[in-house]
């Protein structure tokens, strides 16, 4: 357990001598002191990293374990029991069944105002302020990204973490004023982070984009994700 020397003294004799030397008091304490404080560092470290992605494990497992299962279909127009039994608003809300990503939405918060948009998004989804809301026939925009670090990353990104496993056809629920929209994934881009010009309506009619982060935890570039009501 502690360093410790053996010395061999040669003399005229034949039956060799042995002297074993112990270190002291001091040393002893050093060296339980060193090897507790490593084993606490190792410790501290690994229950850090669990509890800051612990968000994003949990839905990482989810999704592989039991993703697969959850239906894709309209829920079919019973927006307040539907969005209340999945623990949503009926006022505002999300669901994405195939990714069983859920969450209220936050309206009209600036999406360029950090202090804004990342109070908006410890609650829920942010909706972009400036853009339109379901049945008006207009762009919406919704968007729940991480910031500058994997830290910010499991506060405010574990919600669309899984955005990038939609293709197109899947479905998107939004539940606005007690009322259901559906709708179908058509695009998918990544794009600059800078690039606001998705922000504006392009007069093409209703379409719901989704915006995070790509890759999760960066602010390198965002992930968009376009969507067209399946009943206009």
């Amino acid at each position: 357990m502690y360093p410790r020397r053996t010395i061999y003294r040669a003399g005229r004799s034949r039956v060799p001598g042995e002297v074993k030397v112990s270190p002291g008091t001091a040393v002893k304490f050093f060296y339980h002191f060193a090897r507790s404080f490593g084993a606490g560092l190792i410790a501290f470290a690994i229950v850090g990293f669990i509890f800051s992605f612990w968000p994003i494990l949990q839905v990482e497992l989810n999704y592989r374990f039991f993703g697969k299962s959850v239906s894709q279909e309209p829920t079919g127009n019973l927006p307040n029991s539907d969005a209340e039994a999945l623990g949503l608003d009926p006022y505002f809300s999300i669901y994405i069944p195939k990714i069983d990503a859920k969450a209220n939405v936050i309206p009209n918060v600036d999406a360029g105002n950090p202090v804004d948009y990342l109070a908006a998004l410890k609650k829920g989804v942010a909706h972009a302020k400036g853009t339109n809301f379901p049945g008006q026939g207009k762009l919406i925009y919704l968007f729940s990204h991480s910031t500058d670090s994997p830290l910010d990353f499991a506060r405010y990104n574990a919600i669309f973490y899984l955005l990038d496993q939609l293709k197109k056809g899947d479905v998107i629920i939004i539940y606005f004023m007690n009322q259901e929209y559906d709708y179908a994934v058509t695009n998918e881009y990544v794009t600059a982070a800078n690039d606001t010009p998705w922000l504006k309506d392009d007069g093409s009619g209703e379409k719901l984009i989704l915006q995070t982060c790509d890759p999760p935890g960066t602010s390198w570039h965002r992930l968009l994700v376009v969507a067209q009501p399946i009943n206009p």
